[in-house]
């Protein structure tokens, strides 16, 4: 008889490990995915266009609010924990609640889930969300184009709207994005890598998207999501840490086990942190992984006009995931409103609306910046509402989206962007090279 599963998710991790462990393997009857983190994305099935041949009607997607409910009412063997950037005590609570109702807790592993390519696979990850992994993408793109290698990104998946649709994504323009109507969480990563005319894959069916994606390619780039493990086997292991959270890089799931992988580690945000806690990053590099090699990054902020910030009261928007589940409590806009030299930075709060407002609710540490939460129209409508209806001289919007393409603003704005800068020796090129060199010269091709 096959074993019943319930997958616990978050519209990614969970989608992938059912298509390469579960999906064509008559001894698992996977039963229903839960979906957590993501606002509205419960309620859809997965569609039996990619479930395959043994789920005519698809899955169900849950609420994980619902997993006790369904533990006791139906035999379940297996409940797989799969999506990233939780604390260890909460995964573990999970694993408590479903061995308590007598099944087992499964964690699946890298050696079943990740995909092996033809072409060289660079990943970049994090200890947790907003350590700045999409910066070092850009950099990596850089550094491969300066020896005249090709690269082609795959994100990690957002597959928010219509599953089959999003089977596999190709971005190559503005107008790719337009036409997959894609939410300001996905435009966030995909619209930096599309203006340096970039390449990107993604979407939910990532055997097919690695199949077409290396075909196209030198050498591929993994841009990670969250803390997650990447969903390709890497020839090259880079991990982010972020010294504004240190210790976070014990503490969450799986970030932990990328710092134990790493090949590189960097620790980011080194300009804007205190010496003392990127010596005690360093120091958990150190018991953690004494072999990788380590990089200190910078993190420089770009802006077309910061004279406009000084002595204005300003209303800082900043990149959602990582105020919201990265747990931040301000990004890059507020740190260019200090270095500029704005006269106050104002609490949004008392002016939320809607989505917007529900997100103080939801993360009580969030007090003077905006969350620039937009997984769906009803979201984007109230950020837009909320930004509107703060009494500000500027809004500075520290967004890898430019917002000013999808919402209205009736206060002056102005981006706040960043890229990644070597802040010592060694530098990532220094690193990343003979690496690359290595790997090109053992497929038979030289730089």
């Amino acid at each position: 008889m096959s074993r019943s599963v319930v997958i616990l998710g978050a519209a990614g991790r969970d989608f992938h490990n059912f298509n390469v462990v579960f999906r064509n393997d008559p001894n698992y009857r996977v039963l229903a995915f839960t979906a957590a983190q993501i606002p509205d994305i419960a309620g859809r099935r997965y569609p039996s266009a990619l479930a395959g041949p043994l789920y005519p009607d698809g899955i169900a997607i849950l609420e994980e609010r619902a997993l006790d409910a369904l533990l006791q009412k139906q035999p379940v063997d297996e409940v797989v924990f799969a999506y990233s950037d939780v604390p260890h005590m909460e995964v573990m609570h999970l694993a408590s609640l479903v061995l308590a109702r007598g099944a087992d807790f499964v964690l699946l592993g890298p050696r079943r889930t990740q995909l092996v390519a033809t072409r060289p696979v660079i990943s970049v990850g994090a200890v947790r969300t907003g350590c700045g992994k999409s910066s070092v993408t850009r950099k990596l793109c850089e550094l491969a184009g300066e020896l005249n290698l090709h690269p082609v990104v795959v994100r990690h998946p957002m597959p928010y709207g219509d599953l089959a649709r999003q089977a596999v994504q190709r971005f190559a323009s503005y107008e790719d994005l337009d036409r997959h109507q894609c939410t300001i969480e996905e435009r966030e990563e995909y619209e930096p890598l599309l203006d340096e005319k970039q390449i990107v894959y993604a979407g939910v069916d990532y055997q097919e998207i690695l199949r077409q994606a290396q075909a196209e390619a030198d050498i591929l780039i993994w841009d990670g999501g969250n803390n997650d493990l990447p969903f390709f086997h890497p020839d090259v292991h880079i991990v982010l840490l972020d010294p504004h959270r240190p210790g976070h890089e014990r503490l969450y799931f799986p970030g932990e086990s990328n710092l134990l992988s790493a090949d590189i580690a960097i620790i980011a945000k080194s300009d804007s942190a205190m010496p003392e806690d990127i010596a005690a990053v360093r120091r958990s590099i150190a018991q953690l992984r004494p072999h990788a090699e380590v990089i200190l990054g910078r993190s420089e902020l770009l802006m077309e006009q910061p004279e406009a910030i000084r002595g204005k009261r300003v209303l800082v928007v900043e990149d959602g995931p990582s105020l919201t589940h990265g747990g931040m409590a301000f990004g890059a806009a507020t740190l260019a409103a200090r270095r500029e030299g704005a006269a106050q930075i104002l609490d949004p709060r008392p002016y939320a609306q809607g989505a917007s407002a529900q997100v103080y609710q939801d993360y009580p540490h969030l007090e003077n910046v905006l969350p620039a939460m937009g997984y769906g129209a009803e979201q984007m409508a109230d950020l837009q509402a909320s930004i509107n209806a703060v009494p500000c001289d500027l809004v500075l919007f520290a967004t890898p989206s430019d917002l000013s393409r999808l919402l209205t603003i009736k206060h002056p704005s102005l981006r706040v962007r960043y890229g990644y800068a070597d802040g010592g020796s060694p530098t990532l090129a220094q690193v990343l090279r003979p690496r690359l060199q290595a790997l090109c010269e053992e497929r038979g091709r030289s730089l």
